[in-house]
């Protein structure tokens, strides 16, 4: 494996959610009382993998992040035999502003921006991820979302759009290989996959990041 140098890039882009904010967690904290409140029993590693297939499908109809949102507990509603509320629909996007970043998010990313421009590469809205920035310190140069876009990751316009908006050499950081690490690489992007734990909230699929590490305090501490 290659070192990382300091000298070779001059921006980190970054997935958030699953890489720099706990959303497996953030995602069981509103979906699970609310399916307990319906009757309604599964365990956690089939409501995540549900998501896992029903937000990219939203998300490929287009609209806000908070339709897809609201459309995932809809389709959950279909799926186990209820009928979710407006303010059922509407709840899991407004959950996001206690979703809470992982232990080592902001120590590495406050270590990291001392050398780099970072910057945000995300599947939100706007107004949705100031609540994310906040909670990790507001450490991004720049902020680049879907609403922004008009398309969700993994359609190479996102990374197509960072390109555009980023001058210099970039490495992409993320959790997810099917949001990012395989459409970054596609788009001629080095990438650092943080192989996090996960019940399974985003689709498993083949990728080949130029690094990987177990966690984003290891990435930090392996620069040279």
């Amino acid at each position: 494996m290659p070192e990382l140098h300091y000298a070779n890039y001059s921006t980190l882009s970054f997935d958030c959610y699953g890489t720099l904010i706990d959303w497996e967690n953030g995602l069981l904290g509103y979906l699970r009382p609310l399916l307990e409140t319906r009757d309604a029993h599964v365990i956690d590693e089939w409501l995540l993998e549900f998501h896992a297939e029903a937000e990219p499908r939203l998300q490929a109809q287009g609209g806000s992040y908070r339709d897809v949102l609201g459309g995932v507990v809809a389709a959950l509603g279909t799926r186990l035999g209820f009928v979710p509320s407006d303010d059922d629909m509407e709840g899991l996007a407004r959950s996001i502003e206690y979703w809470q970043p992982f232990s080592d998010t902001t120590a590495a990313l406050g270590s990291l921006a001392k050398h780099f421009d970072l910057v945000a590469l995300s599947n939100i809205d706007d107004d949705l991820f100031a609540h994310s920035a906040r909670a990790m310190g507001d450490p991004f140069a720049r902020v680049i979302t879907a609403q922004q876009v008009g398309a969700y990751k993994p359609d190479p316009r996102m990374f197509k759009a960072l390109r555009k908006q980023v001058q210099g050499p970039i490495l992409h950081v993320a959790q997810s290989r099917f949001h990012d690490i395989l459409p970054a690489a596609a788009a001629g992007l080095d990438t650092v996959w943080i192989d996090r734990p996960s019940l399974g909230a985003t689709r498993v699929v083949e990728a080949k990041p130029t690094w990987t590490f177990p966690s984003l305090q290891d990435f930090a501490a392996a620069w040279q």
